[in-house]
């Protein structure tokens, strides 16, 4: 995975050391298989949040690995012009290129580790495509986008837009230099990562050599998933397995663990895998489609204020494009 590495993990700072009796290892809940499916224009999803209760989930609603896919040309595709409301998108990208565009004045070209993330607020129309080169060349794709909620003190407020580049992420390393920790937004052991959050959460990209093990200190107060993207393991104290496109949940505790086994696939030496988890917001979540609002009449005045032109127009540069339908996944 092309995401930001570095030759040796041992010059890093190094994550401390946990107590195994002081702290208590949070178990695993449940470990679920995420479904396949198509976004956009037909990009293939495994949607990673699929049958998990959203209180377990919360402060999060829904995450997609998009591919791994490697297209022929004249295959990439993207999304078309769609509104938000409500929450926050964050697209990671690990290969291939996506760009954003949106009625706020936001945009930019995302590669090999850099994040995109919108804050959709009261409400913005946005698009994400390939850019014209990979279109016509094809190339591997792999990436992911989470949604994250907004409490209703901030449902309407002021969209915003932050290009992270993969080289402003916190570097850490496991005590034993065996796992290579990306902290994208929200801090682990006091290493804070560059992403700018409503809502308190941390993310963070994960790479544990073959055999490895990491025990991470984790906010209480948080939530805590684990998400399989490459390779197999185990997950908690009791070394549940875990294999690509699978999500971990944790229960209440101070540390997360989760383990690589000593033997990989060849086309994956190690396993990857997403670390996140955030303040519950626990209020009620009405969401369909691209709005996440808290009651069903906040849903349709979302829908109505969409449809009256009221969350943004699409810039000039684009104004020949028409938004017919907003599918109920639609990113």
């Amino acid at each position: 995975m092309p995401a930001v590495t570095v030759p040796s993990t041992l010059r890093l700072p190094r994550l401390p050391q946990t107590d195994p009796v002081a702290d208590q290892d949070r178990p695993v809940i449940s470990i679920t298989t995420a479904p396949t499916g198509l976004e956009g224009e037909g990009f293939p999803v495994r949607r990673a949040f699929h049958g998990v209760d959203l209180r377990a989930l919360d402060p999060f609603v829904h995450m997609d690995q998009m591919g791994e896919v490697d297209y022929g040309p004249g295959e990439p595709k993207g999304t078309p012009w769609h509104p938000h409301r409500g929450f926050e998108t964050v697209t990671y990208m690990i290969d291939g290129e996506f760009r954003h565009e949106d009625s706020n004045g936001g945009g930019g070209l995302i590669t090999n580790g850099d994040t995109q993330w919108m804050t959709a607020g009261a409400g913005i129309l946005h698009i994400e495509t390939p850019p014209e080169h990979l279109v016509r060349s094809g190339g591997l794709f792999h990436g992911f986008q989470l949604w994250v909620n907004l409490p209703s003190t901030l449902k309407f407020a002021p969209p915003r837009y932050q290009d992270i580049r993969a080289g402003r992420v916190a570097l850490l390393s496991s005590p034993d230099g065996g796992a290579l920790l990306r902290v994208i937004a929200g801090e682990v052991a006091g290493h804070a990562g560059p992403g700018t959050t409503h809502t308190p959460i941390t993310l963070v990209h994960a790479t544990l050599s073959a055999g490895a093990s990491l025990t991470l200190p984790w906010q209480p107060d948080f939530n805590a998933l684990v998400y399989v993207m490459n390779g197999h393991g185990t997950v908690g104290p009791d070394r549940r397995p875990i294999r690509m496109g699978q999500l971990a949940v944790y229960d209440s505790g101070d540390t997360i663990t989760v383990a690589a086994h000593a033997s990989q696939e060849s086309r994956s030496p190690s396993l990857d895998v997403l670390i996140l988890g955030g303040a519950p917001i626990r209020e009620p979540v009405v969401a369909y489609g691209p709005f996440v609002m808290n009651t069903r009449a906040e849903l349709v005045q979302a829908f109505e204020d969409y449809q009256a032109g009221r969350l943004g127009s699409i810039p000039a540069a684009h104004a020949d494009v028409r938004i017919d339908t907003i599918d109920q996944e639609q990113s």
